[in-house]
């Protein structure tokens, strides 16, 4: 069975798309193990002047990591509207950074669990990793530029280490707990 897949039939990756699942599997390796064993209270909690906690940063990796994979199949009709978006968007986007009431740890661990096995099988088997669409329009975009397949995974990665390095220091402050030094 291949290391970065979840499925035992599927055949063993080599080359980029290798390096790409075993960076990105390393990433969130990080995030995952960051949360280990907090209770849920521990895991909404902010522990910094920061808005941010190890539960939210969670559910923000999976949103994104799910938008942008539907972004690879689909193009920016599969991502918000950004230069549209309300006060009641915003104020939805910014609970994407909170364990909110009812939600649990757990749960938003099984979530990014799935969503890893979805994008690691559409890595997997996109037929072009040289496929693009062009970006959706956003206030942080330049102009007219597309991603490729590539390029969006690339920040999908990026995306996925800042953010465990951002909830390796949240969980230090939680209870000295290092995953990262």
């Amino acid at each position: 069975m291949n290391q970065l897949s979840t499925h035992p039939e599927s055949p063993a990756l080599v080359g980029e798309r290798a390096d790409l699942l075993e960076q990105l599997g390393k990433a969130r390796f990080f995030l995952r193990f960051t949360a280990k064993e907090l209770t849920d209270a521990q895991a909404a909690e902010r522990s910094t002047v920061s808005e941010l906690c190890v539960g939210g940063l969670v559910k923000h990796v999976t949103d994104v990591e799910q938008s942008w994979a539907g972004f690879i199949l689909e193009g920016p009709s599969a991502m918000p509207d950004f230069t549209a978006m309300t006060e009641e968007d915003f104020a939805h986007r910014r609970d994407g950074f909170r364990l909110l009431p009812g939600e649990t740890l757990a749960g938003v661990l099984d979530a990014y669990a799935e969503v890893a096995r979805r994008t690691d099988d559409l890595v997997a088997t996109l037929p072009d990793l040289d496929a693009s669409h062009p970006l959706p329009k956003a206030p942080w975009f330049d102009g007219d530029v597309r991603w490729s397949a590539r390029r969006v995974l690339l920040h999908i990665i990026a995306e996925t280490a800042q953010h465990a390095g951002h909830a390796d220091i949240i969980r230090e402050a939680l209870d000295g707990a290092k995953t990262m030094g």
